[in-house]
């Protein structure tokens, strides 16, 4: 065998072999750099194992046993309990695992086990463990790795448990991290208080302390961070150089008149907002940025002040949206702006007819038409401008990356303002907008009503339902959402098809709609604008009205099973409510036990708080949402308990590309080698002298 490289094919390494390559190459592991880069996502603390007949009622313990009986045990509810017990040389414990009847495939008798979690008093001393780890299987000797130690958990795959991964990792460690050589320079490690690479890697894999791995996570996260944000970094700079702007002068015409015409004061956040957004649309460079606000903080306000400070240039200006529905209630919201000022607004839609349509891009392509709002329908061929100078992206997410290219390049490198209402933590803007100035509204204009979040459990459903029928009667309108969309056997959840049937039946004086993804898009349009004209004054839906629905006289939302619902995407549907000046209320009706997340929610109506604490639950998961083309993956990283490490990774590569733009000093050359390695679009980047 060739001597080790990191870039050695894992197959050959001493223990692995064809088959395990196979497994490993599920999860990613394709070379010895692979494996050494495939970090535990999690630890059991075994530095203290306690044995088992010590343990007292009310401890959070660790625990080292072996499997002498097990079964499962159903309850008077219907819920099928997985116990087992262990024994040491001191005693014995049951362990009870509470609706995971699936473990009893799992483990067996003779296992041992290394077991962690509260202790409680149920027929005696019961743990309820929060982890578990096999340590050995019948007949074999427990690894001795985990006692006094910590123990790493790796992510696993079919026919490769995290033992066999922990084994393999911890057998080729030593020569592996050997290989792995420093590239942050001394004064930025001490500048962090960072160890070196191999010394984080070596933390990281095999602890000593709890304190240990996370300083060598937060190392590594650093390294990962600082890549992701020189790719940023370098996108941005390329995107500015040659791609000199439209210079706006502020003229105060259009936009001092609508000032003076709005019936209210602008908040502080759009204040700033508009200094910043003027500040880029008056300089030579193009302007590139993301205004990010809470439901209700006014950022159409926002962008319509950007679009008549081009208007006043002698500019064209373009709204798109991602929904017709969206983009008329942007328009009626325009036209209601723009009446004191005497300006009109187009609209382009798909479902216009062709002798609409005609008309539509002849003013567009004379010049006429200033200001026009359109779907999708804005991206065909036929439609032209004579000068468009901004556009303006509404759910910018919504939107592929080569859509919006195709609306910009209508005009010559016109500047552009995205707009998104979904509220994140700063921490985690930096790392999915880290190529775009960012805006943010945090506060909301007077005039809102109020909107008060209630939990109910099944028991009050008919308590809740008359109150929404008392309502609907006296005039206000109502949303009852749910998770899916049909009743299903494997599944009791209740569908928002068979909802809308029998809230039909008990409410014959009524008119109940309905609309989910399933629908064409026609008719779910008709049917949500017959809520917004009041025809409807129940709509039962999916979360197919997250967005972009704006029913002022809709007061009450209930949301039948939210546990089924992410924090953000509840904000989101309650968002829907509270649009009018009448107070609002946003019923949770859950089914079985509030959880902790749920009284959080109810708690507050802070878009970010609720933001931080989606993250901080979700951890890693889908970190960057919805996928942009590009956009690099978060591995190693963790929002938002790393939010401080992402200000010094931007600020760090801030520093390096100042100097060094493409990293072609022979000090940043191994920088741009990794990032290169990490990021795969790194490399179109930096290939561009």
């Amino acid at each position: 065998m060739p001597s080790l490289r990191l870039d050695t094919p894992v197959q050959y390494l001493k223990g692995i072999g064809e088959r395990r390559a196979d497994a490993l190459r599920r999860l990613g592991i394709i070379s010895a750099h692979d494996l050494l880069w495939h970090l535990p996502h999690r630890y059991i603390d075994a530095s203290t194992v306690t044995p088992l007949a010590r343990v007292r009622v009310g401890d959070d313990v660790a625990c080292l046993g072996t499997v002498i009986a097990k079964g499962v045990l159903p309850t008077r509810r219907s819920l099928r309990i997985f116990h087992a017990v262990l024994r040491d040389s001191s005693g014995v414990l049951e362990c009870s695992w509470p609706g995971q009847a699936f473990l009893d495939r799992s483990i067996e008798v003779g296992q041992t086990l290394l077991v962690a979690g509260p202790v409680r008093f149920y027929h005696g001393k019961q743990m309820a463990p929060r982890e578990f780890v096999v340590l050995a299987d019948p007949g074999t000797e427990y690894e001795g790795i985990a006692q006094g130690k910590v123990l790493p958990v790796y992510p696993a795959t079919e026919g490769l448990s995290h033992k066999v991964i922990r084994t393999l990792i911890n057998q080729h460690l030593d020569a592996l991290v050997g290989l792995s050589s420093e590239i942050l320079a001394p004064d930025i490690r001490r500048k962090f208080e960072l160890p070196e690479l191999p010394d984080a890697l070596r933390a990281v894999h095999r602890p000593k302390s709890l304190a240990e791995a996370e300083r060598g996570r937060r190392r590594l996260a650093l390294d990962e961070l600082v890549d992701l944000q020189l790719m940023l970094g370098r996108a941005r700079h390329i995107a500015r150089r040659g791609r000199v702007g439209i210079r706006f002068v502020i003229r105060r015409e259009l936009t001092t008149r609508l000032k003076e015409a709005l019936p209210w004061e602008l908040t502080k956040d759009q204040v700033q907002a508009l200094r910043e957004i003027t500040g880029d649309m008056t300089s030579s460079e193009r302007m590139h940025r993301l205004l990010m606000g809470d439901v209700g903080t006014g950022k159409t306000v926002v962008a319509l002040f950007a679009m008549l400070l081009a208007v006043e240039n002698g500019y064209q200006t373009a709204l798109m949206a991602p929904t017709e529905l969206l983009a008329e209630q942007h328009v009626a919201t325009l036209h209601r702006l723009l009446e004191p000022i005497g300006l009109g607004v187009v609209l382009v839609l798909g479902r216009q007819t062709a002798a609409e349509k005609a008309t539509q891009r002849a003013r567009l392509a004379s010049g006429e038409a200033k200001i026009v709002v359109g779907t999708h329908a804005l991206l065909q061929d036929a439609v032209a401008f004579q000068c468009l100078g901004l556009v303006v992206i509404d759910e910018q997410h919504r939107f592929g990356v080569d859509q919006r290219a195709t609306l910009m390049g209508k005009g010559d490198a016109p500047d552009v303002l995205l707009l998104t209402a979904t509220p994140i933590p700063r921490s985690l803007a930096l790392t999915r907008y880290g190529d775009l100035d960012v805006s943010t509204l945090r506060e909301r204009p007077p005039g809102r009503g109020a909107v008060r979040t209630v939990l109910r459990g099944a028991t009050q459903r008919e308590r809740v339902h008359e109150f929404v029928h008392e309502q609907c009667l006296a005039g206000r309108q109502a949303y009852v959402v749910l998770p899916v969309i049909d009743e299903s056997e494997k599944t009791d959840l209740r569908a928002a098809a068979t909802m809308a049937e029998t809230l039909r039946a008990m409410w014959p004086d009524l008119t109940v709609g309905l609309v989910h993804g399933r629908l064409k898009a026609e008719e779910r349009d008709a049917t949500m604008q017959a809520f917004r004209t009041g025809h409807i004054q129940v709509l039962v839906a999916t979360t197919v009205i997250e967005v972009g629905i704006d029913v002022p006289n809709a007061s009450i939302m209930v949301i039948e099973h939210p546990e089924r619902f992410g924090l953000a995407q509840l904000h989101q549907l309650r968002g829907r409510v509270g649009r009018g000046t009448e107070e609002s209320q946003c019923v949770l009706l859950t089914t079985s036990a509030v959880p902790r997340r749920l009284k959080e929610f109810a708690a507050t109506t802070d878009g970010f708080r609720i933001a931080e604490l989606d993250l901080a639950e979700r951890r890693q998961g889908d970190l960057l949402g919805e996928r942009q083309s590009g956009v690099a993956e978060i591995r190693v990283a963790r929002f938002p308990d790393d939010g401080d490490l992402l200000e010094q990774a931007r600020a760090l590569s801030q520093e390096i590309l100042e100097k060094d733009p493409g990293l072609e000093s022979k000090i940043n050359q191994p920088l741009r080698r990794r990032a290169v390695e990490r990021y795969p679009r790194a490399e179109v980047l930096f290939r561009v002298g």
